[in-house]
């Protein structure tokens, strides 16, 4: 009986030390090293570049933050517990963190850089400005968009001489057609609450980002927007697990 009890003990350490969070990551070169993507889950990403670590939106029911690395800088894009929690961000913060935010974001977690649409700052050599994220379209029952403009931010991102554009909770808004020269592109596609597979791509086609991940798309299928960027050569689309 104690040896069966001491296997079990054993067994039991074993499966709780041999399953370690696994993320899927890409990696793209840029002039100052590369630039490493970690896909979290829905609208949740880590990058790691030029020896920084950049976690966005990061939400505890997407990974365990207690295990990841902590942050040089945190970008959060709105106010929505999908988006902000202050548990998360308590276990990667530390007192040399940037963090970039919305007014409305430091209501609840009061720290870091307000960014309104249209401002720009530098934090740790790296070029980050804040553009519109809003609902046009897709309401509340009661009339009022999901994501008001004013309310939330997407931000470009350059990391030496690639630049990162995550557009946050949006539909295919007209700010859209002024961005240039993006290498990797973050839209998110689930409904009700931000883009259709086609509003993703007439999105897509406004700027044509050399990579497109729809990300935050829920039950959406993501090959619907495959099929409808397939004759557009310029554009790679790339699917992750960002349910």
């Amino acid at each position: 009986m104690i040896h069966k009890i001491i296997v079990m003990l054993f067994a039991g350490i074993f499966m709780h030390t041999a399953s370690p969070q696994t993320y899927e990551e890409d990696m793209f070169p840029t002039s100052q090293g590369p630039l490493k993507i970690t896909f979290i889950g829905h609208g949740t990403l880590m990058f790691t570049w030029n020896g920084l670590v950049i976690h966005v939106d990061p939400v505890s029911r997407e990974g365990d933050y207690s295990k990841l690395p902590k942050a040089n800088l945190v970008l959060i894009t709105h106010e929505h517990g999908d988006h902000l929690d202050p548990a998360a961000l308590s276990k990667i913060v530390t007192p040399e963190t940037e963090i970039v935010l919305t007014q409305l974001c430091y209501k609840t977690y009061p720290h870091g850089h307000i960014l309104h649409n249209g401002e720009e700052i530098h934090l740790l050599g790296i070029p980050i400005r804040a553009v519109p994220a809003y609902n046009i379209i897709h309401h509340r029952p009661g009339g009022e968009p999901f994501h008001p403009k004013g309310n939330g931010n997407g931000y470009v991102v350059r990391f030496g001489n690639k630049t990162v554009y995550i557009a946050g909770d949006t539909e295919n808004i007209p700010e859209m057609r002024k961005l240039r020269g993006i290498d990797i592109a973050f839209l998110p596609m689930n409904l009700p609450y931000t883009m259709t597979p086609e509003m993703v791509a007439e999105a897509a086609r406004t700027f044509r980002p050399t990579v497109l991940y729809p990300y935050h798309y829920g039950h959406t299928n993501p090959q619907e927007l495959v099929k409808l960027l397939q004759n557009e050569k310029d554009i790679e689309v790339r699917i992750r697990k960002m349910q």
